[in-house]
């Protein structure tokens, strides 16, 4: 009788053992698993954050200095493929892709993002591969068409 009593308590021992450790390694390891990253945010900081001017992909390149107001024509367009979209603008080197994303189970093939006369993006994906080339017309980023 008292073998099975014991065996019993070790178990609960154990178990209760084992839970306070999984929760404090959850909370020294942070928000990063039980929440949002910086906490909730009130609507007034979500608006501030929209409103804000987002940073362009080139940019987010390490060591490629920020685009400068003067190199921006400030027109961009956006193109759509089955398999993503590209945010493109012109500048006087060129056209240059601001940003791209692909679409759902879709990746990004290559991606040329200049400036140049022409660039281009593809996406891969379960009905095969869309490109999108792009050059610019009159100081307006335009989709070129496959002749």
């Amino acid at each position: 009788m008292r073998r099975p009593f014991l065996a019993v308590a070790g178990w609960l021992v154990t178990a209760v053992l084992l839970t306070l450790v999984g929760v404090a390694a959850i909370r020294l390891v942070g928000e990063s698993i039980t929440g949002t990253p910086g906490g909730v945010r009130s609507q007034e900081e979500v608006e501030r954050a929209l409103a804000a001017p987002e940073p362009s992909a080139a940019s987010a390149t390490p060591g490629a200095p920020p685009p400068t107001a003067s190199a921006r024509s400030g027109v961009q367009r956006v193109f759509a493929t089955t398999g993503g979209s590209a945010v493109a603008e012109c500048g006087p080197d060129g056209v240059r892709l601001v940003s791209w994303a692909p679409a759902q189970d879709y990746r990004v093939g290559e991606a040329d993002r200049g400036p140049d006369d022409d660039v281009e993006v593809s996406f891969v994906g379960p009905s095969g591969e869309h490109e999108l080339k792009l050059r610019c017309v009159g100081g307006e980023p335009v989709a070129e068409t496959d002749d």
